[in-house]
């Protein structure tokens, strides 16, 4: 096999990995839907919080912009997943400041503001670094805290699941969803050899797997005694 076609090879590889890893986000996305429905159709916001939309919004907004041409190369499948994510959760975060009460309305909207402002001073202060791999470096760093970050957040779920010995604040799909992106978007940056993707992706394949791992071990105990859940706690 000549060089060439090892590389092309390669770089289907890690095209369809990419491409894998946007299609099952998708079911990340998507997961808040059932909670927004709830929301719509009490007029209220209830227990629910709105902190994880605003946090999923910082991040896709990080990520999205560490993927494009000016910060890092050919990482362009990286860029459209989180572009997608940052609409969703805008979207939610609107629905949310629309049925949320006075004192939470005006909270949320303020953390939607620092988010936004942050967003744009990483934006500005980046392109104000002139060495493009300095550039690289510093937005990666902050993309990859940022997604450390969010599939550390699932632990609590985790903790939660082996105290109640019940899988009823663990959604499969979300659970298979996580686990299915992350291990595309590792492959990924092993074919890329982007240490800023694969490493934050690779904690993320394993905490997936321990999340199936508990939910295939307390189903059945969870059938026994289940209920509506009352909070649906991160998206």
């Amino acid at each position: 096999m000549s060089v060439f076609a090892a590389f092309s090879i390669y770089k289907i590889a890690k095209d369809v990995a990419g491409v894998a890893g946007n299609v099952f986000a998708f079911g990340l996305f998507v997961s808040p839907i059932p909670t927004f429905r709830r929301i719509i159709r009490n007029g209220s916001t209830e227990m629910f919080s709105g902190l994880p939309y605003i946090y999923s919004l910082l991040n896709c907004l990080i990520c999205m912009w560490y993927g494009t041409p000016l910060i890092s190369p050919d990482n362009l499948l990286v860029t459209t997943v989180n572009s997608i994510g940052a609409v969703f959760q805008f979207v939610y975060i609107i629905l949310f400041l629309m049925h949320a009460e006075k004192e939470k309305k005006v909270r949320m909207f303020g953390l939607l503001l620092a988010v936004l402002g942050i967003f744009a001073i990483i934006l500005v202060g980046s392109l104000q670094i002139a060495d493009v791999l300095v550039r690289q470096l510093f937005v990666g760093f902050l993309s990859c805290a940022s997604l450390i970050s969010m599939f550390a957040s699932p632990l609590f779920v985790i903790k939660l699941v082996i105290q109640t010995k019940s899988v009823e604040f663990m959604p499969f799909c979300l659970s298979l969803s996580t686990f299915l992106m992350s291990t595309s978007f590792f492959l990924y940056g092993l074919f890329n050899d982007d240490a800023f993707i694969y490493a934050p992706n690779g904690i993320g394949t394993m905490l997936g797997m321990i999340q199936l791992i508990l939910y295939f071990y307390y189903e059945g105990k969870s059938r026994e005694n289940s209920r509506e859940p009352l909070i649906v706690s991160y998206a």
